[in-house]
């Protein structure tokens, strides 16, 4: 069973836990997800394309990501996201954090903070290994690119994280 910290709404851990996808915090609690946006020196960012099966967003365009793991600080968990996403290791890569926002929904449960990171570095697409349940498919894309795919709608978190695609 994987469980995610708790976090108030400084971004401290509470010491709680939650069973994940379990929405049950209340409106001013939280829990912790991480983007990892991957560029290759040309400035072709690496995005992937959801698989069908997935109930949210199925078919549309995203950079790696997801919830960081109880006792998991965010730089790990988005390092271990990208390996377990792409196969790379991006943790020789230029770059790292870049800044973090937030949602909130009230009522749901699913409040969550969303630390951004951005790694620069070489890779080539002999070095990708796509994890096949949560992946459909790939592209080395301009931030041009990445910018119709939001103006068609099927870009996740674009208008949150847009200022990541410029150099």
């Amino acid at each position: 069973m994987e469980l995610w910290d708790i976090y108030d709404k400084n971004k401290n851990r509470t010491g709680r836990t939650m069973k994940r996808n379990d929405w049950c915090l209340n409106d001013d609690e939280y829990h912790l997800t991480v983007l990892g946006v991957v560029a290759g020196r040309d400035g072709r960012f690496l995005i992937t394309k959801r698989v069908m099966s997935k109930a949210w967003a199925p078919g549309w365009w995203e950079v790696s990501g997801g919830a960081a793991m109880a006792g998991e600080d965010s730089a790990d968990a988005v390092l271990r996201e990208v390996r377990e996403e792409t196969g790379l290791d991006v943790s020789g890569f230029d770059g790292g954090y870049m800044f973090t926002y937030h949602r909130e929904n009230p009522g749901k449960g699913d409040n969550y903070f969303v630390d951004v990171y951005r790694f620069i570095g070489e890779f080539t697409e002999e070095d990708l290994r796509l994890q096949q349940e949560e992946t459909a498919g790939y592209m080395l894309a301009t931030a041009d690119e990445i910018k119709k795919l939001a103006e068609q709608g099927i870009f996740l978190h674009y208008d949150s994280i847009k200022e990541v695609f410029i150099f």
